[in-house]
């Protein structure tokens, strides 16, 4: 094994700096009593207070949080689908299509991804708003639920399901009562990051978004652009909370998932000692 020098440390310590200093400095100057966010001022909470009192945002952050749920779950059904069908299917007429047409939105550029549904939604006559929004998060959101979802199932056990159907299950029945629970902490994470792209997504509902909706990353924007206030900050250490618990969530999930599978395959060894 190499040792761990002192440039790896360096150049490791320096690469999360980069990342993540920004987002320590935002997080402290939301509590910055001045309202130039540059020049601190003391210790407040007060643009929180601010921020709970602007309805601007908080219709915006109703309107992401509502795309967010319907679109990560929509996502999360048809993602799980197609990631059986890709699995378990084989080889059939039109795979290397389907595969193609899946996995198509994670190269493609969200620029044209989001004028193709510009252009589909005046096409069909749909009117912009939480529903189209809605449809566009779903679609380039599956995707990444997909691959979630078949690196988990290429590594399942199909023994187990093909006993359930031995002792009477229907496909059905050994899908919900055995593929589902093993596939759960897969299928949950494949949810939380199709939850945190929509939650972040700004391109994509700029292009499908209606005057009647308004997301929270496209209200950012929209305030960035004539300057930066510290109730942004706010919003923002709020959103990075949000997103840190999701994934601290997803991670403790994963984890308890794999030590509980390690006690059971442990138990039916000794059963069958």
């Amino acid at each position: 094994m190499r040792r761990f020098s002192w440039f790896n440390a360096t150049s490791l310590t320096l690469g999360f700096a980069f990342l993540y200093l920004p987002m320590v400095i935002l997080v402290i100057y939301s509590f910055n009593k001045s309202k130039l966010v540059t020049v601190w001022a003391g210790f407040s909470t007060k643009w929180y207070g601010e921020l709970l009192n602007n309805d601007a945002f908080l219709d915006a952050a109703w309107v992401t949080i509502k795309v967010a749920v319907l679109s990560s779950t929509f996502a999360t059904v048809l993602g799980t689908m197609a990631a059986l069908v890709l699995i378990r299917s084989g080889r059939f007429f039109g795979r290397t299509l389907f595969s193609g047409m899946i996995y198509a939105p994670l190269v493609m550029p969200e620029v044209i991804t989001g004028l193709s549904l510009l252009l589909l939604f005046i096409g069909i006559g749909l009117d912009r708003g939480v529903i189209t929004i809605v449809l566009a998060h779903t679609t380039f959101a599956m995707c990444y639920v997909s691959v979630v979802v078949s690196s988990r199932l290429v590594s399942f056990d199909q023994s187990l399901e093909e006993a359930a159907l031995d002792l009477g299950c229907s496909p059905f029945q050994a899908f919900r009562l055995v593929t589902l629970p093993i596939i759960a902490p897969a299928v949950i994470s494949g949810w939380l990051l199709a939850f945190t792209l929509s939650l972040d997504d700004l391109v994509i509902a700029s292009f499908t978004a209606g005057p009647s909706a308004t997301t929270l990353p496209m209200k950012i924007w929209s305030s960035v652009r004539l300057g930066v206030s510290p109730e942004i900050n706010a919003l923002s250490t709020l959103m990075i909370g949000i997103v840190a618990i999701g994934v601290i969530s997803a991670s403790l999930i994963s984890k308890r998932s794999a030590i509980q599978q390690q006690r059971d395959e442990r138990a039916a060894e000794r059963s069958d000692d």
